[in-house]
């Protein structure tokens, strides 16, 4: 991968041959936006508009035919990048991605409707076999609501997996850029990534109580885990890094997500928001300081 991030930053026909390149090829969308944050995060938005203009003609095309979630990847990706570019903390970034999320919904809704509504359609089919005994003592008002609920959790589902593509496909981007130019840059920053207590108890509160606010709102409950998910992962990252936790552990990790990802991903979040509160990193740090350099700590 370091070598493909060499010949992206080689010169101008390079960064615009593969950009354009992957944002053709349907299931590479991914590497078109990493490559396309790089270009940004390194030579920033005066320089990289033109590369990133050709980038733009094939996703636009792939909308055309129905397909927009290359140009969403695309643009959202780019989008954080400049917030990271300018300045801001990764913390604000994956704040912002909510933001980001929530644009995601509004189109996929409009786009995908007709295909949401059917799919929500045959889950509310099935919905007395998944919720068996459960189902059958809710009160009429009750199931209509949770079969109300479905089409726009579906919605948020679908937003909020091309919101976490976003902020990997930044974090890609990011880590040639710091294999390039800064080694080791991108881990320290990521494994210091924690959602104060505020923040991440106000994210929990929003996926518990935004169903209740408003049928449309429901989309925010997969959106705003996305945030307290990757904290969870950076925290595990900054356990390993500091000798607390076997680099074993991180790769059963990746593997029980692909396989188990119903019961990892809440882990992840309980984790986080766990972690805002006790700053488990901050503790061993504490823990393992030399001390004052006179001695008389």
């Amino acid at each position: 991968m370091r070598a493909l991030a060499d010949f992206i930053m080689r010169g101008r026909m390079q960064a615009t041959l593969v950009v354009v390149g992957s944002a053709a090829v349907p299931l590479l969308f991914w590497l078109s936006a990493a490559a396309s944050c790089l270009v940004l995060l390194r030579r920033g938005p005066r320089d990289a508009v033109g590369i990133l203009a050709w980038a733009l003609l094939p996703a636009v095309a792939w909308w055309h035919f129905g397909e927009p979630r290359t140009l969403l990847v695309l643009l959202g990706s780019l989008g954080l990048a400049l917030l990271l570019r300018a300045g801001h903390a990764w913390v604000r970034v994956v704040l912002v991605s909510i933001a980001v999320g929530l644009v995601f919904g509004v189109v996929l809704g409009t786009v995908f409707q007709e295909p949401i509504v059917a799919m929500a359609g045959e889950l509310n089919k099935l919905m007395p076999q998944m919720l068996d005994g459960v189902y059958q003592q809710m009160s009429v008002d009750e199931r209509t609501r949770l079969e109300a609920l479905i089409a726009p959790v579906l919605t948020g589902l679908m937003a909020a997996l091309l919101q976490a593509v976003s902020l990997l496909c930044l974090m890609l981007g990011r880590y040639w850029q710091a294999a390039l130019y800064n080694p080791g840059g991108f881990g320290l920053e990521f494994r210091a990534l924690r959602l104060p207590a505020p923040l991440a108890f106000g994210l929990l509160a929003v996926m518990f109580l935004a169903p209740n606010l408003g049928l449309e709102l429901a989309m925010l409950t997969p959106m705003c885990s996305v945030p307290l998910a990757l904290a969870g992962v950076a925290l595990l990252h900054g356990l390993a890094a500091a000798g607390r936790l076997a680099r074993f552990w991180l790769v059963g990790l990746y593997v029980s997500m692909l396989l188990f990802m119903q019961l990892v991903y809440p882990l992840l979040v309980v984790l986080a928001t766990v972690d805002s509160l006790m700053d488990f990193r901050g503790r061993l740090a504490r823990k393992d300081g030399a001390g004052p350099a006179n001695g008389e700590g």
